[in-house]
């Protein structure tokens, strides 16, 4: 026999169906995720908020304009994703999900509420601060997993990709409001009011959690035995394609996303202020938003949409490394931002979508300490790079990474056999789309598999041999 939805799954994708609403928006058709989707949309507006407060803080408050106490305020913040990546996707895939995100949205909000009243008291100091840039970071790093999974709970598989994407829509619809909100609280009340602020939006997330009807989430697939932890590691050691997907995200996360650096440092080259450095922020994500509502688009994620994406990358940010005034820069990020979000939201989505899922907290988490943790080894370097040459040689350094990333993903492109020339047209070149992707776990089936690779299945009691053949396809 076949597997099929649930019930509740199939009535589920039928009600996103039935509301005729465009492909680009169909799992908002659910309940569940349009819930969740406006939660989150209003907690990372203030997350957004805060990270501009505390990146401006660290930088012209309590210190005079240190690009390098920036870059390890930033490496203290995303550096525990990576020291804790086994246990934070353990916890992930072993616990209640909904659960779990209501403790760290707990803990993130109190932290705030701390930062905030120290900061408007007066007492806040350059080592406070980065205490508190790690406290963030532990706790999101048990966050972060959990938050990415948690969207296969709450829609179905064949809208996962679009789930995806639509929270980057989300988080870069925020990174659009948030700065630039940021950037003028700062000026009219001060820093510490926009942590007191960032601390009430995580109210959203934690009232969406309770609203989310528990009985229509997607039924979790759990692991085998103990749920090692390093079954993840090896899952990971097993597909090529995830290890250049790693590669590729690692060096762009390191050397290339290190906008606060970038931008703050450009924003006092160009005699701007908090409100200055706010609006390149929100100009930034102009073009993240419109790269993640183009991901939302597609189909499904593709490989070689994230090496074209990592090379644009490269390219806008040279460009923009180049620009020699105030406008002109602001109106290169709208590129740089484009591509950014093109890179990860397609890697995000091919993770998610291609990954058992069995493991896929486990994943999640790895993908996530590579993208988070490998702040910790690029912002010290940008941020020195910015101190001892300027602000446009640490642009440079990112674009270069960018470039390279490309050419680590074509390359392996053209070594895996996937590039042949095309039967038809002598010199044209295809990329082979349907190869099958190497899956260890035999019960799960990815829809590259799926698709290429039939399997017998017994006859139904009464039908003689031979007379009937099925392909097994997951749902």
């Amino acid at each position: 026999m076949t597997t099929r939805p649930s019930p509740r799954a199939a009535g589920a994708t039928r009600g996103a169906a039935g509301r005729g609403g465009p492909a680009m928006f169909r799992s908002l058709g659910l309940f569940n995720y349009r819930v969740w989707f406006l939660g989150a949309l209003v907690s990372n507006i203030g997350g957004w908020m805060q990270a501009t407060a505390q990146d401006w803080v660290v930088l012209t408050e309590l210190t005079d304009n240190d690009a390098t106490a920036m870059g390890v305020t930033m490496a203290l913040q995303f550096g525990p994703p990576l020291l804790l990546v086994g246990v934070t996707g353990w916890v992930a895939d072993r616990f209640d999900r909904r659960r779990l995100l209501m403790t760290t949205q707990s803990t993130l909000m109190g932290l705030a509420i701390v930062a905030g009243a120290l900061l408007l008291s007066g007492v806040m100091t350059l080592p406070l601060m980065f205490a508190f840039a790690l406290a963030f970071g532990v706790v999101n790093a048990f966050d972060a997993p959990a938050r990415q999974a948690f969207v296969t709970d709450v829609v179905t598989r064949e809208n996962a990709a679009n789930a995806v994407a639509l929270n980057s829509a989300s988080f870069n619809a925020a990174r659009l409001l948030g700065p630039a909100v940021a950037g003028f609280l700062i000026v009219l009340v001060g820093s510490g009011w926009v942590f007191v602020v960032n601390a009430g939006t995580f109210l959203a997330m934690l009232v969406a959690l309770l609203l989310i009807r528990r009985g229509e989430l997607i039924p979790r697939v759990k692991a085998p035995g103990a749920a090692r932890l390093a079954d993840g590691f090896r899952y990971v050691a097993g597909r090529p394609d995830l290890v250049v997907t790693f590669v590729m995200v690692f060096l762009i996360g390191a050397f290339g996303m290190n906008f606060p650096i970038f931008a703050s440092t450009m924003a006092l080259e160009f005699g701007q202020q908090a409100d200055g450095y706010g609006v390149l922020s929100s100009i930034l994500a102009i073009g993240s938003l419109a790269g993640a509502l183009l991901a939302a688009r597609r189909d499904r994620a593709r490989m070689r949409v994230v090496m074209v994406a990592a090379g644009g990358f490269g390219v806008f940010s040279l460009a923009s490394s180049a620009m020699p005034t105030y406008v002109l820069y602001a109106v290169s990020l709208v590129f740089v931002g484009f591509a950014t979000v093109t890179v990860l939201t397609t890697a995000n989505g091919y993770v998610q979508t291609t990954t058992d899922p069995g493991l896929r907290g486990r994943v999640l988490a790895l993908y996530m300490a590579v993208l988070m943790g490998a702040t910790p080894i690029g912002a010290p370097i940008a941020g020195w790079v910015a101190n001892v040459w300027g602000p446009r040689a640490a642009i440079v350094l990112g674009a270069s990474a960018g470039l390279l990333a490309c050419a680590i993903g074509m390359a392996w492109l053209l070594l895996s056999g996937r590039v042949h020339r095309d039967a038809a047209r002598r010199f044209r070149l295809t990329i082979d789309e349907t190869r099958p992707l190497p899956i260890l776990a035999p019960e799960e089936f990815s829809d590259e598999v799926a698709g290429t690779t039939p399997i017998r299945l017994p006859e139904p009691p009464g039908v003689p041999r031979g007379r009937t053949t099925a392909s097994h396809r997951h749902p």
